[in-house]
């Protein structure tokens, strides 16, 4: 988790050594965070695209989760479960569906850039919705159905295994107790990276910025011949 604070460079090495660092790290030892994650943390906050709510940044391939403050300070990092079917897309009137009548095709975890926050559902309480009108929330593994092994699926120390929800996003129950749930009480803004589709087409304005940023540096380099 070193690498995501280094590479994020949201506070300052004064700051960072004047304030321990509290995040909670459930990754696996020897799984390391894409680059991508890093310069999209990185954006969000130089851009304030989350607009000082604190944020989350979903990479459904490595089936992992961070979670930041409205700061960009790391506050944990935990694998998370995903939606069983590959793809970014959400299925028309999906939402109005009972979880048996979602066709395999359609169970995925739509990618993109999502601004969300506890509300009422039907059957299930007061969730977290990630996004309302897709009907994908955010919530702790419960036992559920025994036979999909969520829980021993979070455990496992790779992402092989991660994709198994109808939709919506599992976290462990201490991490969604300890962190997910008092970081997002009053929302947040939840950034979902896609399977298929690119980052350019899922994260313009990011993508904008990271070409910007590239040929800055590599007309930098030419001069410096």
């Amino acid at each position: 988790m070193a690498l995501v604070f280094a590479g994020i460079g949201v506070a300052s090495a004064g700051e960072a050594a004047a304030q321990p660092v509290a995040a909670v790290d459930q990754l696996p030892p020897d799984q390391d965070v894409s680059d991508t994650v890093i310069e999209l943390a990185g954006w969000v906050v130089a851009a304030n695209d989350n607009h000082g709510y604190p944020f989350a940044i979903m990479d459904k391939t490595a089936a992992q989760i961070l979670v930041f403050s409205g700061d960009g300070r790391l506050r944990g990092a935990t694998p998370g479960l995903f939606g069983s079917a590959v793809g970014d897309h959400t299925a028309p009137g999906i939402a109005g569906l009972a979880l048996r009548e979602i066709p395999g095709k359609d169970r995925t975890t739509p990618a993109g850039r999502f601004v969300g926050g506890y509300g009422p559902s039907i059957d299930a309480g007061r969730v977290l919705w990630v996004d309302y009108d897709s009907a994908v929330s955010m919530h702790p593994t419960a036992t559920g159905v025994p036979t999909e092994r969520r829980a021993e699926r979070l455990a496992s120390p790779t992402p092989d295994d991660n994709r198994v929800t109808h939709g919506c996003i599992n976290v462990s129950p201490g991490f969604y107790e300890q962190i997910i749930q008092p970081t997002f009480e009053r929302g947040g803004v939840f950034y979902v990276l896609p399977d298929a589709a690119s980052i350019a087409e899922t994260f313009p304005e990011f993508a904008q910025s990271l070409a910007a940023k590239q040929g800055n540096e590599g007309r930098r380099a030419r001069r410096g011949r």
